[in-house]
């Protein structure tokens, strides 16, 4: 049965016959030893509770903890130090035991890279003394917890393990340290009179700086509208907010890597600058990376999203067939998705976008949407989709929400620019000029902003507008005409002709 064999450093670990192996040689170890190694392996450097290594090293029996104690001990003993020097198992206290860096390779610094960061979530504070309010401060957590773990793009500890912390008042950085994570999401909640008040903060924790903070208030007669809220507003900001950490550490702490989590982050760097030359810099690194790992969901994803978007914005092609190419990343990057929403939401628009597959593209974006409603980029990309395709009340829904859940955030343009160009389809020139025009402060290198501008004006017969808006468009893509922008755009019906026909009372070329 070799498929169940677990490998690890030196190690190699047998379960089916009850044998552990370092370079072929085996170790002595007991049933007991072995099946808590099998149980810290299964977790994948994740925490195990001493709960649950209990269950596992004696089933249906109750043991003191101290007998987990001693065969943690022996089992470390037996294992030896791991290539960096530090113990294989890693005590967090008062939870548990972790592996750490299973699936690391001595001599391979890359290996040792996390593939993706980890958040834990601290109980929440009650500040108001009330302990009738734990229930409420808990439920929060446990649905923050829950909407957080729908994201791929990091890691959430489990309930149990940071609920550990409860009513202790540890260093930040500590607990990240003891959890293994980071990034912590503490809080605090305060009743005054009939109303609640609810902070949340994300931290470094490393650093114990803190990257983002929101405070929430409510009434205490409609508790369960609040509560949604909440969730709602924290799951959504602390993705984005993660990830631009993420970047920064890599470039501060990781510049030059080639570990294919670090090429996505420069990637994505580079592709949400929305400049040409940035985009074709992001797409070789992507091929770089898929070069050591060509299942990667994520470098997939966003491959097809630097070709999808140099195609729909008009800029000179990167290949002999970016189009083919697109849609075949789009198609392996669904295969690898896993219910991956964000690789779902690049690789939907890409089908509709360049391979003008419709009916699939829209269907991909409306499970990217159903399976994680609080990823603005998702929402987004949903928006995109009926824009084109589907519901323009629907698109006008999903940017509406976008833009309430991060007013001025980053990415704010896209919703922004979406509300504008259903308001272009509807012919309601006033109206998707101002939220144009909102889309253009908040990132004035989007070409379809621009687009959009132009249009606009010239339909209100503000050509002095337009003009400049066309000069300020000819700028950043040298070049466009009307005729490559259209190639950009799906053809399933006119709905984006007033853009063309206001493009061209301003002036641009046809071809």
């Amino acid at each position: 049965m070799m498929e169940s064999r677990r490998a690890f450093g030196q190690f190699v670990l047998d379960p089916a016959r009850g044998l552990l192996l370092r370079h072929g040689e085996s170790v002595a170890l007991g049933q007991r030893g072995l099946a808590l190694l099998e149980a810290l392996l299964d977790a994948a450097g994740g925490i195990v509770s001493k709960t649950e290594l209990m269950e596992r090293g004696w089933p249906g029996m109750v043991v003191e903890e101290s007998n987990l104690t001693v065969q943690i001990a022996a089992l470390r003993k037996a294992l030896g130090p791991a290539p960096d020097g530090q113990e294989w198992i890693a005590t967090v206290p008062r939870v548990g035991y972790r592996l750490v860096q299973p699936g690391a390779r001595s001599g391979d610094a890359e290996a040792a890279l996390p593939t993706r960061p980890a958040l834990a979530v601290l109980p929440f504070a009650n500040l108001g003394g009330d302990p009738g309010q734990d229930y409420f401060a808990d439920g929060v957590v446990d649905d923050i917890i829950t909407a957080l773990s729908r994201f791929r793009s990091f890691a959430v500890i489990a309930r149990n393990s940071s609920y550990a912390y409860k009513g202790s008042f540890t260093d930040v950085r500590q607990v990240a340290k003891d959890l293994g994570v980071g990034y912590v999401l503490e809080g605090s909640i305060r009743r005054s009179g009939s109303r609640l008040r609810i902070a949340a903060q994300l931290v470094d924790g490393g650093s114990g700086a803190h990257l983002w903070a929101e405070t929430l208030n409510g009434e205490l007669d409609d508790v369960f509208e609040f509560q949604d809220r909440i969730t709602e507003n924290v799951a959504t900001l602390v993705e984005p907010h993660i990830q631009t950490a993420e970047i920064e550490r890599s470039r501060r702490e990781r510049p030059g890597s080639i570990a294919a989590y670090d090429i996505y982050l420069q990637a994505l760097a580079k592709i949400s600058t929305e400049t040409e030359k940035d985009n074709a810099e992001a797409y070789a690194l992507l091929k770089k990376g898929l070069e050591q790992e060509p299942d990667n969901a994520h470098l997939l994803a966003h491959a097809a999203w630097a070709l999808e978007h140099r195609h729909t914005m008009g800029w000179p092609p990167l290949g002999p067939d970016d189009v083919a190419e697109c849609a075949a990343f789009a198609r392996r990057g669904l295969e690898q998705a896993a219910g991956d929403a964000m690789v779902m939401a690049h690789c939907g628009v890409a089908l509709l976008q360049t391979a003008k597959d419709y009916d699939w593209g829209l269907a991909v974006l409306q499970l990217a949407a159903e399976a994680n409603p609080d990823n603005l980029m998702v929402v987004v990309r949903a928006g995109i989709g009926h824009l084109h395709c589907g519901s323009l009340d629907q698109a006008l829904s999903h940017f509406h929400r976008a833009n309430r859940l991060s007013p001025g955030d980053r990415g704010a343009h896209f919703s922004l620019c979406g509300i504008a160009y259903v308001e272009m389809m509807r012919r309601k020139y006033p109206e998707a000029l101002a939220w144009a025009a909102r889309a253009h402060a908040s990132n004035p290198n989007f070409d379809p902003t621009l687009w959009a501008l132009v249009a606009a004006n010239a339909h209100l017969g503000r050509m002095e507008e337009a003009h400049r808006y066309l000069a300020e468009l000819r700028k950043i893509a040298p070049g466009i005409t009307i005729a490559r922008i259209r190639a950009g755009q799906p053809g399933r019906d006119l709905r984006i002709a007033p853009v063309f026909e206001g493009l061209a009372k301003a002036g641009l070329e046809e071809g």
